[in-house]
């Protein structure tokens, strides 16, 4: 079979082709019918996170194609979502669902498919769990594989700060890419507060325009775009700030812009620092840095798609050209979610 796979730190993904894999005892073998393109396989490929080579793909979604031994409660053909963060499965947070945030972590070979283990940017993978998948429905696995990502995790970030998300609240979504475009989405769907939305890139503005943000404002000038949403949300400020690029200049809009008894949550992994003085970020603010999210908010973002409340906008590729998919992404040139079909 056909698969993209990470080799080194700083050396392009290459496409390679492999055994396909058998399940062993509780494992399930997945037939891939997309996997998401994220900008975190960049820093994957980028940085030396994980040792040895391993297929790629987080963010995927396909049908079962065979069970281990000892698997019930599924059967070949089911259309299937992975849970992308594969923790210990034994402790507290693994229990209550929330693997994102797995005690034993550090202790574990992998982060999961794509990030230490062979992902789903192939024709097959192997799940080593039947816990990790989430049924799929009616939802098409090609559009829908970006859900476990690109809308999960924004989801968890909104979830987290609905208190804030009250009428007559402001919202500031910095960044509408993979992540920001279903964020504008769910902020929608979920809450009745006024949504700004920042990019650079004025194409993604009008995207965000198209999916219901209410105002936007281009951030190439980070003084003059905090002005201006400051001369929107006036002196109470932005109730909450969610940040999926995280580089210094978005982390300091963010700060800037926050009013008192506000949240900042910084998902993007753009390297930026918040900087933390008397009154900066204002008193009573809250700062957060979430990550992914849990297996039943899977559960719940799946039933917002299958409702029709979200999609991902997706523009899908064959295997092949993930190389200059991944280029495309570099240079910002993808429109909403890249997804590989096999």
């Amino acid at each position: 079979m056909k698969a993209v796979r990470y080799v080194q730190a700083g050396r392009s993904p290459e496409v390679v082709d492999l055994p396909a894999p058998t399940p062993g005892p509780g494992q399930v073998l997945l037939r891939v019918a997309g996997a998401g393109v994220c900008h975190s396989d960049l820093h994957v490929i980028d940085h030396a996170l994980f040792p040895g080579s391993f297929t790629l793909g987080h963010e995927n979604a396909g049908h079962i194609a065979a069970l281990g031994e000892g698997v019930t409660g599924w059967k070949e053909g089911d259309a299937v979502a992975v849970y992308g963060p594969w923790g210990c499965g034994r402790c507290h947070h693994c229990q209550t669902s929330a693997e994102n945030y797995c005690e034993a972590h550090a202790s574990l070979p992998a982060m999961g498919g794509g990030l230490g283990a062979d992902g789903g940017m192939a024709e097959y993978m192997i799940v080593p769990s039947p816990r990790l998948l989430v049924p799929l429905g009616k939802l098409d696995p090609v559009k829908a594989a970006p859900l476990s990502d690109a809308a999960l995790t924004p989801y968890h970030a909104i979830k987290a700060a609905l208190p804030w998300l009250v009428p007559g609240a402001d919202v500031v979504v910095v960044g509408i890419g993979g992540l920001g475009h279903m964020a504008v989405q769910l902020l929608k769907a979920l809450t009745p507060a006024r949504l700004i939305a920042c990019d650079i890139d004025d194409a993604k503005l009008a995207h965000a325009r198209q999916l219901g943000a209410d105002h936007t404002v281009n951030t190439r000038d980070g003084k003059r775009a905090a002005e201006e949403i400051r001369a929107l949300v006036g002196a109470r400020g932005a109730d909450v700030a969610l940040d999926f690029v995280g580089a210094q200049p978005t982390v300091d809009l963010c700060a800037r812009v926050v009013g008192r008894a506000s949240r900042i949550a910084v998902v993007g992994l753009g390297g930026g620092v918040l900087h933390y003085a008397a009154n900066q970020p204002p008193y009573g603010c809250e700062v957060s840095v979430p990550y992914w999210g849990s297996r039943t908010e899977l559960m719940e973002v799946i039933a917002l798609a299958e409702a029709g409340r979200i999609h991902a906008d997706v523009e899908s590729f064959p295997l092949d050209e993930a190389v200059g998919v991944y280029q495309r992404l570099r240079e910002g040139r993808i429109h909403g979610r890249a997804v590989l079909v096999p």
